[in-house]
């Protein structure tokens, strides 16, 4: 369990997040902006204190936690430019989840690391992680979009559904390509340290995961899938994706006890 003081910041956050969660539709989307601005702040010193702690310490949750806040960062910037989208619900219940989880399952000690590169493969996993959590938050905002235009209940200031697509899969790609960077940067880092190539349940659903969306993007690209297919390949892709280190990990780290 985390020291005193992340547990308050932990559960300051928490708590923030689960307020404007339940005050979403009670505040103008200027003031949900800020409030949502307020809580990502304390969302990253929270990250700041778990992750820069000595020894080192990382597991299943905090990486769930980095990427909602990566997340949310992308949401950030996007709802700048397009104030049409609203997912800021659903986001703040997520953000309070992932903060609680992180809390509760801080990961295991990395007092020793075996080469000081690892962070970079960490880094890039977990950047990989926000960009595809942040295109399949897209695909769920498309769902919805598809479905009020066939209901016949669009309203005027809405995004339209091609914009949103086109943000799907521009995250998707940014993702795939970082995604494809983490395994480079795996292989390379076994070379590094005379070690073989390892196919264990992470490598697997990773490569899974990159198999799954570089499909998808080159059939998007090539033959111009769209719809639900496209969006069912994405949700497998992100699936395999979320597996491979958080599944694995919470394998390990609370159904196994193991480090």
């Amino acid at each position: 369990m985390p020291f005193p003081p992340l547990i308050a910041l932990s559960l300051a956050t928490a708590l923030a997040y689960a307020l404007l969660a339940y005050a979403y539709r009670r505040l103008s989307p200027s003031a949900s902006r800020w409030a949502l601005a307020s809580v990502w702040v304390l969302h990253l010193l929270v990250l700041a204190q778990g992750l820069f702690a000595e020894p080192a310490r990382f597991g299943f949750a905090p990486a769930l936690s980095v990427t909602v806040w990566l997340v949310l960062t992308v949401y950030a910037i996007e709802s700048r430019l397009y104030p049409q989208l609203r997912a800021r619900w659903a986001l703040a219940g997520l953000g309070s989840l992932a903060v609680i989880l992180a809390m509760l399952f801080p990961g295991q000690h990395y007092p020793n690391l075996q080469s000081p590169w690892l962070p970079l493969h960490w880094a890039l996993g977990i950047a990989s992680y926000g960009l595809i959590g942040a295109a399949v938050v897209h695909a769920w905002l498309m769902q919805r979009a598809e479905q009020a235009l066939r209901q016949g209940k669009t309203e005027e200031k809405a995004i339209p559904l091609l914009t949103l697509e086109r943000l799907t899969f521009r995250l998707l790609a940014a993702g795939f390509v970082l995604l494809s960077l983490t395994l480079v940067a795996g292989g390379w880092f076994s070379e590094l340290l005379n070690q073989r190539w390892v196919w264990n349940h992470k490598t697997a659903l990773s490569v899974l995961s990159w198999i799954t969306i570089g499909i998808l993007l080159l059939g998007r690209w090539r033959l111009g899938w769209r719809g639900r297919t496209a969006v069912r390949m994405l949700y497998l892709g992100a699936g395999f994706l979320l597996l491979s280190y958080a599944g694995s990990r919470f394998v390990l780290e609370v159904v196994l006890h193991r480090a």
